[in-house]
């Protein structure tokens, strides 16, 4: 068996399967929900099987980079396949192929996302904010033009607020998981903070080894939140251009930004004690928000 074949083998093949994926990776945000118009579901599941398998290629597991970086290319083959109508024996990328087909899917996204992962398996440090704009451009700003894609609402203006709650809600992540992606010694202690800004605010990478919260880590946090909340307002016009449930949909995965804002803010930045994330009691908070904006 070859090493396309064996990431064949790797992937989830019914719709069950691909709604259970989509909606038990993702803590903070709604996905493929019931908010959504029930023929959307399963294109949204699928589309978000393949970033969430991709992306454990790249983060899960005790795999060597070039078993990661194999896998990741196996995804690459079959999009090539899907790209040059040629048949697949996957029955997930036939499936998944036929969704793109239908919806008249874009498939740069989907390169973007699996260039971002394979980035992940080789990049663990961020030199400025330009380079970690780069790579949220193609790991989580994909995702969003995907779903305006689906909605037929992929208008200039509609990406560009989507692109800038995409890279917030990014950015968010990053800041819950600063602790989890620097301790993980088999994935090289990754740093998604950019290493000018920590030099300028007097941060080591010695202080997050250590956990140790001072001024100096609470201005820097503070920094990051303040920079991520401004994004995440300038794309809050597309909750009220998008209609209907869609629209209610963008409401709550926005809603879930500015909460996980507000307990990073809480906490002055201390995730290493108190790392933020929604729980049960803050979904009826964000549902209400939502419904009443």
């Amino acid at each position: 068996m070859n090493a396309n074949e064996k990431t064949i083998d790797l992937m989830k093949d019914s719709l069950a399967d691909s709604l259970e994926i989509s909606q038990t990776h993702y803590e903070n945000f709604p996905v493929a929900s019931h908010f959504l118009p029930k023929h959307l579901r399963h294109p949204i599941a699928l589309i978000y099987t393949f970033a969430r398998q991709a992306d454990d290629f790249a983060d899960e597991g005790h795999h060597r980079p070039v078993t990661r970086l194999a896998n990741l290319q196996g995804f690459k083959d079959q999009l090539d396949l899907i790209k040059n109508n040629s048949r697949t024996k996957s029955p997930f990328f036939t499936e998944f192929g036929d969704m793109v087909r239908e919806y008249n899917l874009p498939l740069t996204p989907f390169y973007d996302l699996l260039d971002a992962f394979s980035q992940d398996v080789t990049k663990t440090r961020y030199a400025n904010f330009f380079e970690l704009l780069d790579y949220c451009r193609r790991s989580a700003n994909p995702i969003g033009a995907l779903l305006l894609h689906l909605f037929g609402k992929a208008t200039p203006e509609n990406l560009i607020y989507s692109n800038q709650v995409c890279t917030a809600l990014q950015l968010i992540n990053f800041y819950q998981d600063i602790a989890i992606d620097f301790e993980n010694d088999f994935h090289r202690s990754r740093i998604y903070l950019c290493q000018d800004e920590m030099r300028e605010y007097g941060v080591t990478e010695a202080q997050i080894a250590s956990q140790h919260v001072n001024k100096n880590w609470e201005r820097f946090m503070l920094f990051n939140i303040e920079r991520a909340q401004t994004m995440l307002n300038e794309g809050k016009p597309l909750e009220h251009i998008l209609p209907g449930r869609i629209g209610l949909e963008m409401r709550m995965i926005i809603g879930g930004g500015d909460r996980i804002l507000y307990k990073l803010k809480n906490v002055q930045g201390d995730i290493f004690k108190h790392r933020p994330h929604l729980k049960a009691w803050d979904w009826p908070l964000i549902l209400l928000k939502a419904l009443l904006t």
